[in-house]
Order: structure tokens, then C-alpha cells, then sequence
């Protein structure tokens, strides 16, 4: 059987295996069995949150189902970004933390991401279990009478989320700035607006009316277009869009130029310089990373270490190397002094920090960076295999190699998280990346038939 959890939890197509109720249920008491099993006095309990697609709350019922019957009390934090439940989870008493959302994904689709005590992803052998113990179906000793667990609401877990990202903000308040809000439709509308309307900017909002179905649609991180558009027709001075579940952030400048993850940490790695001059003098990002990321860094004296893509291998980097700042050229960024994992919220005020520190608009800070020509293909495929597995698909990624020298890096992956491969070329030239680009899609559509 295919293994359920990804580079990011479990994601696939809502009401069907493995994001069905029946597998929820299971997958709730398998979490309590695994993650309570140090639980030393009392019932163990978790923290739960959700997105807003339309089948989180059906599987947050299951889920809660599956905890209470295991004998773990569930707390109900309802809809809150994804880094808000690891918040919560590492500053209560809860053994594990849960979180239902897919996500950058469509509303059809949704997953389950869970948190260990301390607030951080588990890592793989954790996950292992959960997936064996699950498929199992194996309860375990029979719970009953005093012993079941109770699900209770949670309603000050968004007051406590709220108040540690205001606690990260470091300047005077009014911040006299006109910021414009991207919520994707997803989970930063019930924190963003209030958010920043708190610090006295003047904040304008768009894509926070959920209904279920209209998560990142054509909007959030994964269409900064709609932003962009909107922050020159209003004339803001930044604007900040973040994905479903808003663990990443995708910025734009008064420019209308869209600033990724790589800009981001360019940006933050100047500030880090100041505020902490004693700081590891290492960034961690992915492989997907930008090469002039790399040489931007090493002008700043930061060495570059590369991970594996997925915010967990950027967590797992940073704790190994001692960096404090770390994340993805997709908006995920990890600022470990203050938290466990990404953060949009998070990190649009770190930006925020950076340009009042600086009395310099986002466009002049992310000067920094000069960027290599990039471009990234997604091909969408029927058959779910590792591409650079397949002769062919080895074979012309190395004669586009070799075409590139040392003045270009290739980069072919199976998403962790969807049926698409990830082709990302960087070289001197954006029409032969491109041309290379396309011959291995093409390829890869051959091997793998396309959707």
C-alpha cells in the first residue's frame, strides 16, 4: 500500500482514501496511541484546527471521533492557520497537535498535518507509525465509561495566537503604512485583517469571505497576480498574500513586483546581521533556491546549505547547522528564534520590522537579491513515479545538462504533495531554459501520461 503522509502530512482528494472519515477516525486514534504514549498523569489531550474548506469540518468530526474513543480530550480550536495550532500545541499541555487543511490546494482536496508536543512536524519514523497503526485498525484496549475522551471548545486559542505574532513585532506603534491583505480565502481571514489593523496601519482586505469552495482560488500565494493588480490600483506601500492555511507568504512591493520566499530571506538575513551579530552565519533553504540567493548570502558572509523541498527538511537543516533563518523560494520561512515552523503571518511582519528599521520600502531592501533567469514547470501526470527513475527522462535531463555547463542548475522532483513533477532550470538565458524546460516535460508526459 502507498505511503499516506507526503513531504507535508496527508493530502489528497477529500471523502476519499486516505482523506476519507473512516481513515480519519482511525488516523485519530492512532495519533493518541503513538503521541500519548509518555502521557504521565490525566487524559492526553490535542489541540484541532481547520481551514475552511467544505470538508474540513466533516473530518474534523471524525478526527475528533477517533481521539475521544482512544481517551484523549480534543480541543476545538476551530478555523486558525496552521502555524497558529503548532503555537498552541507547544504551549499548552496537549500531547500532539492536528490541523485539517491541504493547504495551496483546491477546495476538493484537503489533509491532515500533525505536530508532536513541542510544536514541531513529526519526523518520518513518527509518522510510520501513525500510518501502520492505522491501517491496522487495531483499537487497542476498549475505552470506556469516565475514560472516553470529550471534545471542548477552544475559543481563546486565535486570542493566544494573535498576541504571540504581535509579541514578534518590535517597533511603535501607529505603523503609518498602507497594507494591502491577500487571504486566499483560507484560514488567514479570521487573524490577518484584525492583525494589522491592531499595529495602526491603514489595511485594506481582499479574498476573506470564505464559502467552502472558493479557497485559493485564482487568489493567496499561489496567484499573486490578483495582489499585484490591486497594489498598483490603490497605490499601498506593500501587500502581503498567503496561502490556504497561511503557513507561507508571498509579498509584493509598492512596485507591483512579486517577492518570493528567495527575496524574503535575502531581506531577513540583512536584518538578522543587526539584531543579532553573534547569530550562526548560515541560511538554510531548498533546492529549489535561486543561485543568486547563494550569492547574495555569501556577499553578506552567510553560507547557503541546501535541503530536500518541504518545510520539515528546511526545520530539520536549521536545527542541524544552528541557523536561525531558514525557508522556501514558495513562501515558507522559518524564523527559529521565534517558532517551529513557517509562518505568513510571521513573516510579513519580520518584513515589516525590516522596512521601519531600515526607513526603506521592500522594493529598495529586496534590491539585494539579484535573481539567475529561472523557470519552473509543473506537468501534472496520471502515473505517480520517481521521473529520473525512467532512462528517458534521465537521459534528457542530462543532455540539458550538459547544454547548461556550470552556468545552470536543473532541478527534476516529484511533488511530495500532488501528481505533478516539479522542473525547474535555472541558466544565463530565460529562452533556453526554457526551451530545455519543455523538451523534458515532454518527455516526461511520454513516460508518465498527462492530465
Amino acid at each position: 500500500m502507498a505511503r499516506m503522509f507526503g513531504t507535508d502530512g496527508i493530502r489528497g482528494l477529500a471523502n476519499v482514501p486516505p482523506l476519507s472519515p473512516e481513515i480519519a477516525l482511525a488516523l485519530g486514534r492512532a495519533a493518541v496511541r503513538v503521541l500519548a504514549q509518555d502521557a504521565s498523569q490525566g487524559k492526553p489531550s490535542f489541540i484541532l484546527g481547520r481551514d475552511t474548506r467544505l470538508s474540513s469540518p466533516m473530518l474534523e468530526a471524525a478526527l475528533t471521533a477517533g481521539l475521544c474513543s482512544a481517551g484523549a480530550d480534543v480541543l476545538l480550536a476551530g478555523v486558525l492557520p496552521t502555524p497558529g495550532i503548532a503555537y498552541l500545541t507547544r504551549h499548552t499541555s496537549a500531547v500532539g497537535g492536528i490541523v485539517i487543511s491541504a493547504s495551496h490546494n483546491a477546495y476538493m482536496d484537503n489533509g491532515i498535518k500533525f505536530f508532536a508536543g513541542n510544536g514541531a512536524k513529526l519526523d518520518d519514523k513518527e509518522e510510520e507509525a501513525i500510518e501502520a497503526c492505522a491501517e491496522s485498525r487495531e483499537i487497542g484496549n476498549t475505552i470506556v465509561g469516565e475514560a472516553v475522551g470529550t471534545p471542548h471548545g477552544y475559543e481563546h486559542g486565535l486570542q493566544y495566537y494573535t498576541a504571540f505574532l504581535k509579541g514578534t513585532f518590535r517597533h511603535h506603534l501607529p505603523v503609518r503604512l498602507r497594507i494591502g491583505l491577500d487571504c486566499a480565502n483560507g484560514a488567514a481571514s479570521v487573524v490577518a485583517p484584525a492583525l494589522f489593523r491592531a499595529l495602526g496601519a491603514d489595511v485594506v482586505v481582499w479574498q476573506a469571505d470564505p464559502n467552502g469552495i472558493n479557497i485559493n482560488h485564482s487568489c493567496g500565494a499561489v496567484a499573486p497576480e490578483f495582489l499585484q493588480h490591486k497594489i498598483l490600483q490603490e497605490q499601498l506601500d506593500v501587500g502581503f498574500a498567503f496561502d490556504g492555511d497561511a503557513d507561507r507568504l508571498i509579498a509584493v512591493d509598492h512596485q507591483g513586483r512579486v517577492l518570493d520566499g528567495d527575496y524574503v530571506l535575502a531581506i531577513c538575513a540583512q536584518d538578522l546581521l543587526e539584531e543579532q551579530a553573534d547569530a550562526c552565519r548560515v541560511v538554510v533553504s531548498t533546492v529549489m533556491a535561486n543561485l543568486g540567493l547563494e550569492q547574495a548570502l555569501e556577499r553578506m558572509g552567510f553560507a547557503l546549505h541546501r535541503t530536500p523541498v518541504g518545510d520539515k527538511s528546511v526545520v530539520e537543516g536549521m536545527r542541524q547547522t544552528g541557523a536561525l533563518l531558514g525557508g522556501e523560494q514558495s513562501g515558507h520561512v522559518v524564523f527559529l528564534q521565534h517558532h517551529t515552523t513557517g509562518d505568513g503571518l510571521l513573516t510579513a511582519l519580520q518584513l515589516l520590522n525590516v522596512m521601519l528599521a531600515k526607513q526603506q520600502p521592500l522594493a529598495t531592501l529586496a534590491a539585494t537579491l539579484q535573481k539567475f533567469p529561472q523557470t519552473v514547470l509543473n506537468v501534472k501526470i496520471r502515473e505517480r513515479r520517481d521521473p529520473l527513475k525512467l532512462p528517458a527522462v534521465h537521459r534528457v535531463t542530462e543532455q540539458a545538462q550538459q547544454v547548461l555547463g556550470k552556468t545552470g542548475r536543473i532541478v527534476v522532483r516529484l511533488s511530495g504533495t500532488e501528481a505533478v513533477v516539479r522542473v525547474m532550470l535555472e541558466g544565463p538565458e530565460q529562452s533556453l531554459i526554457e526551451t530545455l524546460a519543455h523538451d523534458i516535460a515532454k518527455v516526461i508526459r511520454s513516460e508518465l501520461g498527462s492530465l
